[in-house]
Order: C-alpha cells, then sequence, then structure tokens
C-alpha cells in the first residue's frame, strides 16, 4: 500500500474527515486539461456563446447573429432590400441546438447537412466576354463539386428539421450582363429567385426564405451549401463551403460568381483579415484592388461573407431580368411525417 493511501485509512479510521475521498494525484501533475463541453447560449439577459475547451488547441463553436426579418424598404448596412416582403409558414419545419431564436444567433458548426455525395456528369457553365457583354450559360448543376441526396431522406439527420422533397434537375439560365458595370445613382431591391451565379454555374439566391427568416441558419443545406427549390433549380444563399475562397499571393480575394447588375461577388478573404458586414456598405459591397477579366483594377464589387446577408443586400449597380426558367419564390410542397399525422408546412426555396 503506497504511503498516502495508508495515511487515507489513518485518518478515516480515526473519524477525523467527513469525506474519504483521495487527494489530487498524478492527473493533475502529468498536464491533463479538463475539457468544457460547448453548451448553446442560455435564455439570459445577454447570449452566452458556446465555451471553449480549457485546452487551447480546441475552439468554441461559431457564433452568427440571426438575419430573421431583417428586411428594409431601401439600401441598409445588413438588411436585405428584398423586392417581395410576403411571409409564409412554409419551410423547414423544426429548430435544433444550433438555433438561439431568443437571442437571436446561430452556431453553424453545430448546425446538421443533408448526406450524400452526388456528382453531376451533365453539370455545364460557360462565362464568355464579347465586346462590352459578359455572357453566363449554365444549367445551374454545380460543375465542380457534389451535392447531398434530395429529396432528403428519412434516415438523414436532416430529416427531423427540413424535409426538402424537391429532386435537383437540370434548369437552363442564361444571362447578358454589362462587363464593365456602372453604380447607379439608386440601389434596386433583390428578388425572391436568382440574384447572381457562382462560377460552379451555380445561381444564387438572396439570404431570406419564404418565411423572412435566415435562410441560411434555418433551412438544412449539402455540405456545399446548395439545395434545391420546387422546379429543381439548385441553388445557394450564401458562398459555398466547396469553392475556392483563398486570397491570392498579393491577397486579393477570390472572384466567386457574378451579380445580375455585372459586378463581381468576391471572398471576404484578404491578405490581412476575413470581411464581415460591418465592413461594407448597404448592398454589402465594397471598393478595393481585385482581378478583373486577367486585370487589376481598383473597382467596386460585392463580397461573401460568413454573416446575414450573406452575398448582396441590394443591387448597387442595374441588374438584368431575372429570367423565366429560375422558377424563383416557388413554394415546394411538404410530405407526410413518418408514422402519419399532418404533413409538416411546406418547405421554401
Amino acid at each position: 500500500m503506497m504511503p498516502h493511501m495508508r495515511w487515507m485509512v489513518f485518518v478515516c479510521v480515526m473519524g477525523l474527515l467527513v469525506n474519504c475521498a483521495p487527494p489530487p494525484q498524478a492527473a493533475d501533475m502529468r498536464g491533463a486539461s479538463a475539457t468544457v463541453v460547448p453548451t448553446i447560449a442560455s435564455t439570459t439577459d445577454a447570449p452566452l456563446a458556446p465555451t471553449a475547451a480549457a485546452d487551447a488547441t480546441v475552439t468554441a463553436p461559431q457564433v452568427l447573429p440571426l438575419g430573421d426579418g431583417k428586411f428594409s424598404q431601401t439600401g441598409q448596412q445588413g438588411y436585405i432590400f428584398a423586392c417581395s416582403t410576403r411571409i409564409s409558414n412554409e419551410g423547414a419545419f423544426a429548430s435544433g441546438a444550433w438555433l438561439d431564436e431568443t437571442n437571436k444567433v446561430w452556431y453553424p458548426d453545430l448546425k446538421p447537412s443533408v448526406d450524400g455525395q452526388v456528382g453531376w456528369e451533365a453539370a455545364s457553365v460557360t462565362i464568355d466576354v464579347a465586346g462590352s457583354t459578359r455572357t453566363i450559360s449554365s444549367n445551374a448543376l454545380p460543375e465542380n463539386h457534389t451535392t447531398g441526396i434530395f429529396p432528403v431522406q428519412s434516415s438523414d439527420d436532416a430529416y427531423q428539421y427540413d424535409r426538402n422533397p424537391n429532386s435537383i434537375s437540370l434548369q437552363q439560365i442564361l444571362y447578358q450582363l454589362p462587363q464593365m458595370p456602372q453604380l447607379s445613382d439608386t440601389v434596386s431591391c433583390l428578388p425572391p429567385g436568382i440574384i447572381g451565379v457562382a462560377l460552379t454555374g451555380v445561381p444564387f439566391y438572396n439570404g431570406f426564405d419564404e418565411g423572412g427568416r435566415d435562410a441560411v441558419a434555418h433551412e438544412i443545406q449539402d455540405d456545399c451549401d446548395g439545395h434545391p427549390q420546387q422546379q429543381g433549380q439548385y441553388h445557394y444563399h450564401s458562398v459555398s463551403d466547396c469553392v475556392n475562397t483563398t486570397p491570392d499571393d498579393a491577397g486579393r480575394p477570390a472572384l466567386i460568381g457574378y451579380a445580375l447588375d455585372g459586378f463581381g461577388i468576391y471572398a471576404a478573404n484578404t491578405g490581412t483579415g476575413t470581411l464581415t458586414t460591418a465592413d461594407l456598405d448597404e448592398c454589402h459591397g465594397t471598393v478595393s484592388e481585385v482581378v478583373w477579366d486577367g486585370a487589376v483594377v481598383n473597382m467596386y464589387h460585392y463580397v461573401a461573407t460568413a454573416d446575414f446577408p450573406y452575398t448582396m443586400g441590394c443591387f448597387r449597380g442595374t441588374p438584368v431580368q431575372s429570367n423565366a426558367a429560375d422558377g424563383a419564390g416557388a413554394p415546394p410542397a411538404g410530405g407526410p411525417p413518418a408514422g402519419g399525422g399532418p404533413p409538416p408546412p411546406p418547405r421554401r426555396p
């Protein structure tokens, strides 16, 4: 028996201690650190972010403000100037541990995604410049990344929250944009459907779902941040994790797509940091040095950030009309939940 154990027995026998737990030993001396399990913010006066582990190599989940209801009637930083403010109760029918609607924040690291790795050999996108016109032609299938399995399977954890019943299908889109767009004297509202096209050929929609909620926070997308709406059009509401967002050697941001007014949509990563909504104007853009059609220029562009409204808040230029193939704003139909009962509300695009 070790000396310290003999001491414990002696003290306990003498009745000098109420609690005969062994004293702290080698765990502390070996340098092991206690781990604090991340927890969701409580509904107190101020939101409490999930705590980090005591070990400095473990970081707390990212916390972002919710964009629910952030409509504006003109350009406003951090809001969306939306052409349609129709509110419905359609869409993802349940909230999970990643959402703290009381404190108006959410935790993207805790949010599930739709399972699956589906490739699309038929994906096609071309972006050509002729004279003063940039022509974008795509079938809306991602050319260089996979998608999740849609409709969402009942075995998928995403099914508990968002039973997207839609199948991804080929959708022809064609836009002719100005190669050198100009700033307009007034800003323009964003439609509920396509507001831009990524280099992958996938359309961008604005940051709202059909209920005026933060689409990225509430709806369940796949691992590449996309999902289909009723007509089968696969689309993003934010920058995809599956596209290149690394700045060039000079710190200039990566181009990820084009807005329908012709201006570029660039990644938020720069050589010196990462931009957020607080760094941008009312339309979610800024003027800085970028690479544009092979030349280094100082020009206006939109920035795809991690926080709402994600890509754009309004148009700073003059947008072209969204074509009829985009299926904008058409809510899909829901299916009955397992075990019978009423169907969940239809999900939003």
